[in-house]
């Protein structure tokens, strides 16, 4: 009778070392995939600057160039000058291409890192389902493993009585 009740024991503790092992690692899990999301929203807080920044250049850079288109329209008198002015125009297009190339570039890595975030969000709601999960079978578990601890010493003294 005795060696029942120690084996049930010895059960009643493997399952709730088990639980309480994967509690721990669903926590672990959940921390790792926390640590995951801050990480992916300060990438996100970061390219957002740049892509502010961006667009700022391209802005000024846009500026510039109507500024420089209308000063080569007004400036015919002298060739050099306007060869000259047609070679800053080149050469300010060419640097409004890079930036709208770079500001489609960033727009996509920032769409693409959005997504990202958001499927860490789900998966870091998800791990914290599983845990909480977790934390109620190991409650129940801990529960049923008083429960017996308090049959056994009923049943110790019972046995002590005879």
């Amino acid at each position: 009778m005795t060696d029942r009740i120690r084996e049930k024991m010895n059960s009643l503790r493997l399952e709730a070392d088990s639980a309480v092992a994967r509690a721990e690692d669903a926590e672990a899990k959940v921390k790792k995939l926390e640590q995951e999301l801050l990480t992916r929203e300060q990438e996100i807080t970061s390219l957002q600057h740049k892509l502010g920044l961006m667009e700022a250049e391209n802005e000024k850079t846009e500026a510039k160039l109507q500024e420089l288109k209308a000063s080569s329209l007004d400036g015919e008198s002298s060739k050099t000058t306007s060869e000259g002015l047609l070679r800053k125009v080149a050469l300010l297009e060419a640097e409004l291409n890079e930036a709208d190339k770079n500001l489609n570039e960033t727009t996509v890595r920032l769409r693409e890192v959005d997504v990202k975030a958001e499927h860490f969000e789900r998966q870091v709601q998800r791990v914290e389902q599983e845990r909480d999960e977790w934390e109620k079978k190991y409650e129940e578990a801990n529960e049923k493993y008083k429960k017996s601890l308090a049959e056994l010493e009923d049943l110790e003294k019972s046995m002590q009585d005879l």
